[in-house]
């Protein structure tokens, strides 16, 4: 009987401080588990162990991968091989990553909330139940499939037209064939279902740059410095926050230092609304004028 051999590999995410560890051996039978801490980690040996690591903050843990979310006191370069060395023997040991419950009468509480956004074709479903690390925007069943069993799922509600997941909550584009107050519970209903029986939500994260599609939606996975960092920052602590309450989006495309134009992308609720998209991009013109003076000439929103 020839072992499985165990290899992890590292991949970058859009957000700098989180590294993905991709494995080639399943982790889990199912679902996904977040720990912030050491003592959140109780049913994880393996997460315990690496909360040991001073600069380890979050960890993420689902079927083929393990998210970490570092503290800025490190750099990922300098220690990412060292954690990459210590999952992979750990796993190679044969160790239990999760003591995941076989069979239990007590099923995890999960709450699904349905919330109107200003975009009158988008429907905010909330949760109490983390969902992922990294922002995904799914347009169709296609994109879906090669990434997330949950949006692919949703996408056989025929009025669905595409699919946002963030952090602990989707937002979901519908079609104009009907209004969202005739299905709106039972999508509901679905997602509290598919949450409570623990299935994968995200399996891997989709690619940043697709073969078909070399345009302008295409998101840069640089380091940043100067005057695009300090956007990042903005964008973070003003304008993030206030969308996603409202089940949107905005992610940073590019900066033309030349022109002094800004690119952004709208996702989510924020995504697809003609007004929304005019009161977003004049928004976000007007902040980052005010605290980057004479460094900003435009600001530019997409629609993801």
């Amino acid at each position: 009987m020839i072992m499985q051999e165990t290899n992890i590999t590292i991949q970058e995410t859009t957000n700098e401080t989180i590294l993905k560890f991709n494995s080639t051996k399943i982790l889990i039978n199912g679902g996904s588990y977040e720990f912030s801490n050491i003592d959140e980690a109780k049913n994880s040996p393996l997460a315990q162990q690496l909360f040991y690591l001073p600069f380890v903050k979050k960890i993420f843990i689902t079927a083929n991968f393990i998210a970490i979310q570092r503290f800025d006191i490190v750099q990922w370069i300098d220690v990412q091989e060292e954690v990459r060395e210590q999952i992979e023997a750990y796993i190679a040991d044969g160790n239990i990553v999760v003591k995941e419950e076989v069979s239990s009468t007590k099923k995890e509480a999960v709450e699904v909330y349905a919330e109107a956004t200003p975009n009158p074709a988008v429907m905010k479903f909330g949760t109490n139940k983390a969902l992922t690390q990294t922002d995904v925007e799914f347009k169709n069943i296609e994109e879906a499939s090669k990434s997330s069993p949950l949006a692919q799922a949703i996408f056989n509600f025929p009025f669905v037209k595409e699919v946002f997941i963030s952090d602990n909550y989707i937002s979901i584009t519908k079609y104009a064939m009907l209004e969202w107050n005739e299905v709106f519970a039972e999508v509901r209903s679905f997602i509290r279902e598919y949450l409570l029986e623990g299935k994968t939500i995200i399996k891997e994260l989709p690619n940043e740059v697709s073969s078909n599609k070399t345009d302008e939606k295409i998101i840069p996975k640089v380091k940043l410095e100067g005057i695009p960092a300090q956007i990042v920052d903005i964008l973070d602590e003003y304008i993030k926050p206030a969308v996603a309450g409202d089940g949107g989006n905005i992610a940073f495309r590019s900066y033309d230092e030349q022109n002094k134009i800004v690119s952004v992308i709208l996702q989510g609720a924020c995504s697809g609304c003609p007004s929304s998209t005019a009161t977003l991009k004049n928004g976000i013109e007007t902040l980052l004028k005010e605290m980057l003076p004479n460094q900003i000439n435009e600001v530019v929103a997409i629609n993801g």
